[in-house]
């Protein structure tokens, strides 16, 4: 799956809805979505063009006082970056990942193989 990321050099914290999330810099911000939720996203109606406008986010940035619409196909992702509402397509991608994280940073979860999944975040699980 590291494929489809642009190449980055750190993971950055952003939160969506309240919950916080580690995703990759230097990639859209719909890649950062399927960073966090590699088994539902890919499955959405995205174009990941801009035109179906399916991936519509509100989105506040750490220097902004404001939040703006944006389409998280064509936006970067940046720390701190605080997703307040999400189009009805992202929330049926995300709302697994979104009831499940108790508000601590989550780094990803990653399939084996042999369809175990992993929680790298806690290594103990």
């Amino acid at each position: 799956m590291s494929d489809i990321f642009r190449p980055y050099e750190k993971l950055v914290e952003i939160t969506v809805l309240g919950k916080n999330f580690l995703v990759p810099d230097r990639n859209s911000v719909l890649r950062a979505f399927q960073f966090i939720s590699p088994e539902t996203v890919p499955y959405g109606r995205f174009c990941w063009n801009q035109e179906c406008q399916y991936c519509k986010v509100q989105c506040q940035l750490p220097d902004e006082d404001t939040s703006r619409a944006i389409l998280s196909c064509k936006f970067l992702v940046s720390e701190g970056m605080n997703i307040t509402d999400v189009s009805p397509e992202l929330m049926g991608c995300l709302r697994g990942k979104l009831d499940a994280n108790s508000g601590k940073p989550e780094q990803t979860l990653v399939d084996a193989g042999d369809g175990v999944i992993i929680d790298t975040s806690n290594p103990g699980k």
